[in-house]
């Protein structure tokens, strides 16, 4: 069915192996499998906030066991990869699902190992068989990353080098490329999808998987020894503060904080280092918006996965070859204030859009909510007065600082601890301004105490005696008055 037209090959045509396959096959071109288009989406995945334990031997998890591959293997590969490419016609395979596809491919990969006569064992054809699918109709060898749940990053260091994340901890993968141009080939394919690309005329990429696990590409010259590619995964089950609670990132009447600082509609900035679980946290916290509310996304990668069924998604665009059509973060934020939302979430604040962010906060979208990279509260903070300042705004320090305590009621700090963890370390109320000075008070801390044997982190959450925060009237209106005020009670007891 899919040998080429007009050409002997391993195509199946009445069932029959076609004599051609006894002649010996051209090599193929560095990166010929990655020019096709591709067919399969990888499945969901969303990012670990807290490391869960290794989940039982699956043949995902099992990568991990396999023994390195050897020259001989790659050698192998490679020929028996030129005779498919050489043979079946991708234009066909193509219109075919997934599973059809791979039951093609396996057909004639079999049918080419048994003429070329390869001495291997059935696990090592089986092994064979996984990776050329996966490099004809998905990601190559990222495709095994992608599979297991219990990776949170994955960071490819040129075609010889792949790191991963595992439970916190970084370490070596097996996994290899055939060489840079096979690495290059994957990743024009993966940001083609969301409509951009990377070469050496624009070597920075963001981009995204279909499930929103975020990536970044930066290619040569810029990365000198290969493509640097980066991937923050998301876990296939959407994390919730439940979970939290049970992964000890968060208390139970801490959890319930939260739940009412989301259903109360309060303006919540979300602070946290570089993989501390940002993110994650903001999807667990809009879980709590009332479902007949308009919500309104602005994100540079589309990541967050709402579960509202009245959001809008909005993604920023970087400009085009000549240079034109970049529309930025602002532009979004500013458009959407056009758009009669409820709340506006923006998934980082990074620059200048942050005052966008304050006005529409300050102009009734409340419930409005973003995160930014900071290591404290107070940090956080600063960096926003320094945003607004990098947009060129001339307006005196105190006008600023006015403008940030009116439009932020809650600071949520997200921290990544050295042993791997996460935890949420402050549940902070920003109260107001007492002359040039934005006043806040903690309503929870983390407060490490020690580590135990095996180097973890321990610790426990403590309240900080607030009986009536400054958002009580807010949680009055709600009528969560009460449940409120029996959280921070339970939050103080020993």
């Amino acid at each position: 069915m899919f040998g080429k037209r007009g050409n002997d090959g391993f195509g199946k045509s009445g069932g029959q192996v076609g004599q051609a396959a006894h002649q010996p096959a051209p090599a193929a071109p560095s990166g010929t499998v990655m020019e096709r288009p591709p067919v399969v989406a990888p499945p969901p995945i969303q990012p670990v906030f807290e490391p869960a334990p290794a989940p039982a031997a699956t043949p995902a998890a099992a990568v991990r066991r396999r023994p390195a591959r050897t020259e001989d293997y790659y050698d192998t590969k490679s020929q028996v990869f030129s005779a498919l490419i050489d043979t079946i016609d991708l234009s066909q395979l193509a219109k075919l699902d997934t599973e059809s596809a791979r039951e093609e491919i396996r057909d004639i990969v079999n049918d080419i190992i048994t003429i070329k006569n390869f001495a291997m064992s059935i696990s090592e054809q089986e092994e064979l068989l996984d990776d050329i699918c996966n490099d004809v109709l998905g990601y190559g060898p990222l495709e095994p990353l992608l599979a297991r749940d219990d990776i949170a990053d994955i960071m490819v260091n040129g075609a010889g080098k792949t790191y991963i994340e595992v439970g916190g901890k970084v370490q070596e993968s097996e996994i290899r490329f055939r060489d840079n141009a096979q690495l290059l080939s994957i990743c024009q394919r993966i940001v083609s999808q969301v409509g951009r690309r990377v070469d050496e005329s624009s070597p920075i990429c963001d981009a995204r998987l279909p499930d929103g696990s975020r990536v970044n590409v930066i290619a040569p010259p810029l990365a000198i020894d290969g493509t640097a590619l980066t991937i923050r995964k998301f876990k296939k089950d959407k994390l919730t503060l439940d979970q939290l609670v049970k992964f000890g990132s968060i208390t139970p009447e801490g959890a319930t904080l939260l739940q009412i600082i989301g259903r109360v509609r309060c303006n919540v900035v979300i602070s946290g280092g570089t993989g501390s679980g940002k993110t994650t946290l903001l999807n667990c916290l809009t879980r709590y918006i009332d479902t007949d509310e308009r919500v309104i996304t602005c994100e540079d990668s589309a990541e967050l996965q709402l579960q509202q069924p009245h959001v809008v998604r909005l993604e920023t665009r970087p400009p085009n070859i000549e240079g034109e059509g970049e529309i930025t973060m602002r532009d979004l934020i500013k458009n959407c204030l056009r758009m009669r939302p409820e709340r506006i979430i923006v998934g980082e604040v990074r620059g200048p859009e942050v005052f966008d962010l304050l006005q529409a906060m300050n102009t009734g979208h409340d419930g409005s909510m973003g995160t930014i990279h900071a290591n404290t509260p107070r940090e956080c903070l600063s960096r926003m007065e320094s945003m607004i300042a990098m947009g060129g705004y001339t307006l005196p320090a105190k006008t600023v600082r006015e403008i940030i305590a009116g439009s932020i009621d809650v600071i949520i700090q997200a921290s990544r601890l050295r042993d791997g963890s996460r935890r949420i370390t402050h549940i902070t109320e920003v109260v107001g301004m007492e002359g040039d000075v934005i006043v806040t008070q903690d309503l929870m801390r983390f407060e490490i105490e020690g580590e135990d044997a095996n180097g973890r982190i321990l610790g426990r959450h403590k309240g900080t005696g607030i009986g009536k925060p400054h958002f009580w009237d807010r949680a009055r209106y709600f009528n969560e008055d009460k449940r409120l005020a029996a959280t921070l009670d339970a939050m103080d007891k020993p």
